[in-house]
């Protein structure tokens, strides 16, 4: 993804609160016009009101084509987009929205699936598990973590999903939490998707060493932050084939810094999930933000879209 996809305004028929500081909000075409298709795990590029763009995944069922529906957590300390998109879009408004974009589909043909999912991270599983019921399609299990009951997106839809779905509330105790390693300590030809906060898809990551690397799937539903850190500083990129030296300032990414000097990376999340921007490493020692590259790839190769130079490490040498 070179261009982003242009904008199409449609009407919000609905906005519901579905869990404590959690809005679903219904879309469809302002004419009654069939809306473009999508597969389960898709998400829409969204302008909020206060200018900025924001993705929030699908949660309905990728069969239904006459509306869209898109759950979204107010986020007090976020960046203002879930903020403004809460507060001031009401039913019977315009909303700014790009054509669905899948960067965590299913795919494959594997014996069955297993979904992890925390907090508001639950939004594209809901699709997945929609789509798998519509087609009767290989068996699925959901392990879907939160903090509390009133914090729960679709409790009542999933408690009602007997025997498919584990909901776990640890009440923000760490001790509390749900342990995962049985779910997770043998792969038995199944896939498994993950969504929620970084913390919980790096434990799941580091839980899964074992299994093949194309049966384990991540969504950040935090996409477009860059991983940023305080503590990150500048350093350089040397690009081997043009020989460009290009300075990569703290706070800016190098996906960033290729693009405006008109080097042309492919790009899709942005939250280093997808693997689309995946660029040799020739020299260097990259600080990895990623939750795609294997241990055996992290000599060689770097999400440019998260990934950064190590502390102290002032040039990374690109296969570009």
């Amino acid at each position: 993804m070179s261009e982003p996809t242009p904008f199409t305004k449609l009407r919000v028929l609905a906005k519901e609160a579905i869990a404590e500081s959690i809005f679903r909000f219904d879309l469809a075409h302002p004419e009654g016009a069939e809306l473009p298709g999508f597969t389960a795990g898709a998400h829409l590029r969204v302008q909020v009101p206060n200018g900025l763009e924001r993705r929030y995944s699908l949660c309905s069922d990728p069969g239904e084509t006459s509306l869209y529906s898109i759950a979204v957590k107010r986020e007090a300390a976020g960046g203002g987009g879930s903020a403004s998109l809460c507060d001031d879009v009401q039913a019977g408004d315009l909303l700014p929205c790009a054509a669905p974009r899948n960067d965590f589909p299913l795919v494959g043909r594997p014996a069955g699936h297993v979904f992890i999912a925390g907090g508001i991270g639950i939004t594209p599983i809901m699709s997945m598990i929609r789509h798998l019921e519509a087609e009767s399609g290989p068996p699925w299990k959901l392990y879907y973590l939160t903090r509390s009951a009133e914090q729960t997106a679709f409790l009542a839809e999933l408690q009602a999903r007997r025997g498919k779905v584990v909901i776990h509330h640890d009440g923000g105790d760490p001790d509390q939490a749900y342990d995962l390693w049985p779910v997770l300590e043998q792969a038995k030809g199944r896939h498994l998707h993950c969504c929620g906060p970084r913390g919980l898809m790096q434990a799941v990551r580091d839980m899964t060493g074992h299994w093949p690397g194309s049966a384990v799937h991540f969504e950040d539903f935090s996409a477009g932050t860059g991983q940023r850190k305080a503590a990150d500083t500048a350093f350089r990129v040397k690009l081997a084939r043009s020989g460009a030296v290009l300075e990569v300032p703290a706070g800016v990414s190098i996906l960033d810094v290729l693009s405006k000097a008109g080097h042309a990376v492919p790009f899709s999340c942005e939250s280093g999930t997808c693997g689309t921007c995946r660029t040799g490493l020739l020299a260097g020692a990259a600080e990895h933000r990623d939750l795609v590259l294997m241990p055996h790839e992290l000599a060689s190769q770097i999400m440019v879209c998260v990934s950064r130079a190590a502390p102290g490490v002032e040039e990374l040498v690109l296969d570009l």
